[in-house]
């Protein structure tokens, strides 16, 4: 056969796919997915200013196009919440991937108000002492060299800094938003890596310790990428039971509403043991994110390893995206599988919460037990998952609020308590730091105390809105090991309060660095955030539950 008949044939076959009908253009709402292509076309712009900028002129710009990018895209969630869009006008929009509904406008928001606060500490350059006259941040002077080497020996004298940090964060912060308001698996799947991959590598650019920081960076590419094969491999069962990777039209196979076969899947759509390993391997990628036990593993040392500043914001604003999407999955597409998912979960929520707050009391490192803080705390959160109703939803969005600043906080504080070596975690030099420094004691103890869950902390306000729901929910022996689980936290956390204020400081021990106005503003925001979820939670919480609801 010619190569002219080769071509004919294939402009046939073309023709006769395409048939008469002009190819449409694709129908895409840009107003309702503003907040994530702002996010997004700032993330760009910060590249073009990394290429093209002086050396000494960008990171005063990337501060300031990342502050303006997330505040631009918090002022557009607030927007399409007062339209309407988080309630009445809730819809699917770009062609069924995104939703835009309660539920993905208060968690965008959330994240958005992390991202923010995370900037301040990025930007941070008064912690460590100026080299040779140039003010340094957190971040490696040049990421690609030899920990210790010659070329980073050479940029730290220059007086470098890390500025690409920026746009990392922003792209994460743009995954982020998209993942817990994907509708179908493919975005999800596109969401989960467009917010890893920067976290991936922003984990590995400690200035200080750089081997462990990149020693956690592997650690978690490598568990990340499991995490993300078994959400692929469950996508493509998925996609063989219902023919679909739309999230309702896998629903409306798994309830028998659907009666459209497609003939090329007609022998595996409606197979049973494709559903249950192809959702039971989605919502395992979906808990590694969220740091759920057995899918634990990589936290700690993650936590520990990566640069204080990283570690705050992937522990807020992960969590936030990794629960946001959770809830999606198991109340729109797998509300017909109830009965099947929630036993595992009540093992899965049983186990977190033990496990971190039993593992946590043997931690010497600060980092690492707030680490496994964040675990038990992944367990109070999988409780509210459990109650399977509109109060359970709107209890976890609530939570997840809270929760996100008072990490933000705590992990910033960690960032001034100093030593030679550089930030001094080990629990045993925060001996009395009440008498060096009361009033970061201080606010590091109300972070504490709302992490306990005690009263007038926004801690107590979230545990109580969970626990509610999931015993109204008939989870009530769920709370009873809630309430256990919680009991034995509060026992390490309350150690740590005792070790700063009625221990003797030692004579060589740690001095307290004196942060630039954007530390202090990061701290501020959480004290206050954290005080008054507390003493007034009433209206968020209104806030939350009119935020609870799904759109199919």
């Amino acid at each position: 056969m010619s190569v002219a008949e080769t071509v004919g044939g294939a402009h046939g076959l073309w023709s006769l796919a395409a048939g008469d009908d002009k190819l449409q253009a694709p129908s895409i709402e840009y107003s309702q997915l503003s907040p994530t292509l702002i996010v997004l076309g700032a993330a760009a712009a910060s590249i073009v200013v990394e290429a093209f900028l002086p050396r000494k002129s960008r990171y005063v710009t990337q501060v300031f196009l990342s502050l303006l990018g997330l505040a631009a895209a918090f002022a557009a969630v607030i927007g399409l919440a007062a339209s309407g869009s988080g309630s009445t006008k809730a819809q699917i929009a770009g062609m069924g991937a995104i939703a835009v509904d309660g539920p993905a406008l208060f968690l965008q928001g959330t994240i958005l108000l992390v991202g923010i606060v995370s900037v301040f500490v990025f930007a941070e350059r008064k912690l460590e002492p100026a080299a040779h006259g140039s003010r340094v941040d957190s971040f490696a002077a040049q990421p690609a060299s030899v920990p210790g080497g010659e070329g980073e020996r050479e940029a730290t004298k220059a007086g470098w800094t890390t500025t690409e940090v920026f746009p990392m964060l922003l792209f994460a912060v743009g995954g982020m938003l998209i993942f817990p308001a994907a509708n179908d698996l493919l975005t999800l799947f596109i969401a989960l890596e467009v917010f890893s991959l920067p976290l991936y590598l922003l984990c590995a650019l400690a200035r200080r310790r750089r081997l462990l920081s990149q020693e956690a960076a592997v650690k978690y590419f490598l568990l990340g990428a499991f995490s993300s094969a078994f959400l692929l491999f469950g996508t493509a069962l998925l996609y063989g039971y219902a023919g679909t990777v739309n999230y309702s039209g896998i629903a409306r196979v798994i309830s028998n509403a659907d009666a459209t076969t497609d003939p090329v899947l007609a022998d595996t759509m409606g197979n049973d043991a494709l559903l249950l390993i192809g959702g039971a391997m989605v919502i395992m990628g979906l808990l590694f994110k969220v740091g759920a036990v057995p899918f634990h593993m990589w936290t700690p040392d993650v936590y520990q390893g990566a640069p204080t500043p990283v570690t705050g914001f992937m522990a807020a604003a992960t969590k936030v995206a990794a629960f946001g999407a959770l809830l999606r999955l198991l109340y729109v597409v797998l509300p017909g599988l109830r009965w099947d998912w929630r036993p595992v979960m009540w093992g899965v929520a049983i186990l977190t919460m033990l496990a971190g707050a039993i593992v946590a009391i043997t931690q010497t490192d600060i980092k690492r037990l707030l680490a496994y803080s964040s675990i038990a705390h992944a367990g109070f959160l999988l409780a509210g998952v459990i109650a399977t109703s509109e109060d359970g939803v709107s209890s976890v969005l609530f939570y997840l609020g809270a929760y996100s600043f008072v990490t933000l906080g705590a992990f910033a504080v960690v960032t001034l308590v100093r030593d030679a070596g550089g930030e001094a975690t080990h629990l045993s030099k925060w001996a009395g730091l009440g008498r060096r420094s009361p009033l970061l004691a201080a606010v590091f103890a109300i972070f504490l105390l709302a992490f306990a869950g005690i009263p007038l902390t926004s801690g107590f306000a979230g545990k109580f809105a969970v626990f509610k729901a999931a015993a109204e929910g008939g989870a009530g022996a769920l709370v009873v090991v809630g309430v256990i689980a919680s009991a034995i936290a509060a026992f390490f956390y309350l150690r740590v309060i005792v070790l700063m204020f009625f221990s003797e400081p030692q004579p060589d021990g740690p001095s307290v660095a004196v942060p630039s106005v954007l530390t202090t503003s990061a701290i501020a925001i959480g004290v206050a955030v954290t005080l008054v979820l507390g003493v007034a939670p009433q209206y968020f919480l209104d806030l939350a539950g009119h935020a609870g609801v799904f759109v199919r």
